[in-house]
């Protein structure tokens, strides 16, 4: 078990860095690590992923926050689509064949990996005209690049496009059980025509306000087992410190072009599912 433990805490590290790096979860690399590597049951594996979602958002978020990368009010603007959707996604549970979403999704993401390949040695939004409802919400913002060595002040789009896609990302998330942290970055960078490290250090502070709210469920089901969820709450948050120091390190393409294959390893592995393949 000692080893194992080890094996967990090495994983999650990883994890850790590229959940703080790219604005995700973790659990695109926890959960195939614990039960295909590990033997871990799958339960226990997404019970250990939601908690490794919280301890990547706790120690990514407060360095963003103190930085101000992160847009703390689209942040909680889209909170509330991507809450209302998750509801939504509980409501239609059973009634809608999961396969056919799988599919719908998988190719979203396809395209969107497609549409960020394009972007990919784009450093920051250009010519980007101010949403009505950006400029009422005073969601625009701006934040030190250490990188550049400037302030780097930006103006938010999209807005419907940004809070429609977050609905949806709820949705699919209350439906099939899955994180939508990289349907967040998605849509603030594609739609909403944020700086890659805006969107990420973001996303970071959402995951753990959407993860926090389904634990409680997990906890009361037996499905987070302390001696699977501490090594992965350690090696997480240790991986999370670590990945903050990093991403405020590179350039906003270095961490768009690590983003598009994770995007289009995860809109195959959904096409898979829903294709049976």
């Amino acid at each position: 078990m000692v080893l194992t433990s080890l094996e967990i805490l090495a994983f999650s590290f990883i994890a850790g860095i590229f959940g703080a790096l790219l604005g995700l979860g973790g659990g695109i690399i926890v959960i195939p690590a614990l039960t295909l590597l590990l033997g871990v049951d799958i339960k226990y594996a997404i019970g250990a992923s939601i908690v490794s979602v919280i301890a990547t958002s706790s120690g990514a978020a407060v360095a963003y926050v103190r930085d101000k990368i992160t847009n703390l009010r689209i942040g909680m603007f889209l909170e509330i689509a991507t809450t209302t959707g998750a509801i939504t996604g509980a409501y239609l549970a059973g009634l809608i064949s999961p396969k056919y979403l799988y599919i719908i999704f998988g190719i979203v993401l396809l395209y969107s990996a497609l549409a960020m390949l394009r972007k990919r040695h784009e450093e920051l939004p250009q010519n980007v005209v101010s949403h009505p409802l950006a400029k009422k919400l005073k969601l625009e913002g701006s934040y030190f690049d250490k990188v550049l060595n400037k302030e780097v002040k930006y103006k938010v789009t999209g807005v419907y496009s940004g809070f429609g896609t977050m609905y949806a990302a709820g949705v699919l998330s209350g439906l099939l059980g899955i994180g939508s942290g990289i349907f967040k970055v998605m849509a603030m960078d594609l739609f909403m025509k944020l700086p890659m490290k805006v969107s990420t250090a973001t996303s970071n502070f959402m995951i753990g306000v959407t993860a926090a709210a389904s634990a409680g469920m997990y906890l009361m089901r037996g499905y987070i087992d302390p001696k699977i969820a501490g090594p992965v709450a350690l090696g997480v948050l240790l991986g999370a410190t670590l990945g903050t120091r990093i991403m405020e390190k590179l350039r906003n393409t270095t961490i768009r072009k690590i983003f598009i294959p994770v995007l289009a390893y995860i809109s195959i592995q959904m096409l898979i599912k829903g294709l049976g393949v």
